[in-house]
């Protein structure tokens, strides 16, 4: 199992991309980057033989960069080839990542994250800053974002424990989940569902043909609200009018504007019991 251990003193980014199996990163103390490449057969063993990996410093910036790219058709009688990919790196190190089908998991805080997969499942605690996926059919579970996120989907489904900014997605199939949202959120669904437990402000666009909408305002926050289905049903604690709810006795409480559009799916509006209290990862 080839391994690199690199110097990254200052910002890091990682440049990852291999065509499938698992990508496994965490982060560590120190001001060094370690990177291990293991081929489980005789194939991923060989492009993992012609890998790139290196590392380049960029003024205050250490760039360190994994390529393993598949080479015309796969053809093994033995075992489903697979490579795994294992990056320790400094905490709040930037990342980008390109695969076809591997898993990636991130464990611990990262400055940002790029992500682009056809089929891989991906898993992220902490990002401080932006999050962007776009994936065909892989699952999206994230524990929490501090910048805006943005998600592409066709079948996968999407779970967003926190979100601290600005959250755009766009799915086909796969529902989308967001436990605790602290401001805007537009989403798009075709026939997956849309849930939104713990909403503090901004502006909730939630559009649907078929999959349905359910949205939690959390309690202390002012209310506007526009509904609208075909042929689905709409249950709302709140009612449906053109001026916005003063339940809330301070002025300055944030404004929650609910926007929801279905043609048979069904529209949720209901007051979040309570803030969510989230235990970390």
């Amino acid at each position: 199992m080839p391994t690199w251990d690199f110097d990254t003193p200052g910002q890091v980014r990682l440049d990852l991309e291999i065509p499938f199996g698992r990508i496994e990163i965490e982060t560590g103390s120190g001001e060094t980057t370690h990177v291990s490449l293991e081929g489980n057969e005789s194939y991923s063993r060989e492009l993992i033989e012609g890998a790139r990996v290196e590392s380049h410093q960029r003024g205050e910036r250490s760039d360190v960069v994994v390529e393993v790219r598949s080479r015309g058709f796969m053809f093994s009688l033995g075992r489903t080839p697979e490579i795994r990919l294992r990056v320790v790196c400094p905490p709040e190190a930037g990342v980008n990542v390109r695969t076809k089908s591997a898993d990636m998991t991130a464990r611990g805080s990262y400055r940002s994250v790029e992500v682009k997969t056809a089929s891989g499942d991906i898993e992220i605690d902490e990002v401080s800053g932006d999050l962007r996926v776009k994936t065909a059919s892989g699952d999206v579970s994230v524990q929490e974002v501090g910048g805006q996120t943005e998600i592409q989907s066709t079948s996968g489904d999407v779970a967003l424990q926190r979100a601290g900014a600005d959250v755009v997605a766009k799915l086909v199939s796969g529902d989308l989940w967001i436990r605790d949202a602290a401001a805007s959120i537009h989403a798009n669904t075709v026939s997956g569902d849309q849930r939104f437990e713990a909403v503090l402000g901004g502006t909730i666009e939630a559009t649907a043909i078929s999959g349905d909408v359910y949205v939690g305002v959390r309690r202390g926050s002012r209310v506007y609200v526009d509904a609208n289905t075909v042929s689905g049903s709409t249950s709302s604690e709140f009612d449906l009018g053109d001026a916005p709810q003063e339940e809330a006795p301070d002025a300055d409480a944030p404004m929650v504007e609910v926007r929801a559009k279905t043609v048979s799916g069904d529209i949720v509006l209901a007051r979040a019991p309570a803030p969510a209290q989230l235990p970390r990862a």
